[in-house]
């Protein structure tokens, strides 16, 4: 098959079956959207022999507007605009997309993203997905992927109310050594990133893998109750 268009479920369940995972990697080009690809889905698909891409889009734009190897020497985590579309950071600090071929309109997404001196661009997080502490934006996407290289178990960042910041950034880690997290905590990341409390728990996930962000934040929230200094021990 030269081409096939999935979405990251369909192709996150072929993988889970041998016979479903040889036709998939069968498909001379497969184009993966209407989801975010998790970095556990995106290990695996660089396993795969042929050529995988992720696609950006919104419903507004009817299709991608943009796309990026997945796997293979030209993988990359920045999106290609495709031609005649123009990207622009909001004042929100979220991507803007200029697509007149399929939008009369400019659209401003709730990602928050990072251009680069090329034109391609990279999702950082989403909006609803930053802790905002005392002033101090932290965004929870970004401050995983600077800690995963770090930490060999699985984790979560996730924030929990605070008296004197408003918000506090805090960690749920599943079976790791406490003074590991504290060491790759401070590798990692800025002083004013460090988290309040680190929480031992098995981490929610969706039916896709992705973590379950209001989960994990329920969890903690109720650990934080168990604790009240909430601090990291």
């Amino acid at each position: 098959l030269n081409f096939a268009a999935m979405t990251p479920m369909q192709v996150f369940n072929s993988l889970a079956e041998p016979t479903e995972r040889q036709r998939l990697s069968e498909i001379d080009n497969l184009i993966i959207g209407g989801g975010a690809i998790d970095d556990a889905l995106a290990t695996e698909l660089q396993k795969m022999p042929n050529r995988i891409f992720s696609t950006y889009g919104m419903t507004e734009t009817l299709s991608h507007i943009a796309m990026r190897r997945i796997n293979g020497n030209d993988a990359s985590d920045f999106y290609k605009p495709m031609d005649g579309v123009k990207i622009d950071i909001s004042s929100r600090g979220t991507l803007q997309i200029d697509a007149p071929m399929v939008c009369d309109e400019t659209l401003i997404t709730n990602d928050i993203a990072e251009i680069a001196p090329n034109g391609t661009f990279r999702i950082i997080g989403r909006t609803d997905n930053t802790i905002n502490s005392g002033g101090v934006k932290i965004q929870i996407e970004e401050a995983e992927r600077l800690l995963k290289d770090k930490l060999k178990c699985s984790f979560a960042a996730t924030s929990i109310p605070d008296k004197k910041f408003g918000e506090a950034l805090v960690l749920l880690v599943d079976n790791c050594d406490l003074e590991d997290v504290k060491k790759a905590c401070g590798e990692a990341w800025p002083h004013l990133w460090q988290p309040k409390s680190i929480f031992n728990s098995k981490i929610p996930l969706t039916g896709t893998g992705k973590p379950d962000r209001a989960n994990i934040r329920k969890i903690a929230e109720c650990l934080a109750a168990q604790r009240p200094d909430t601090k990291a021990q």
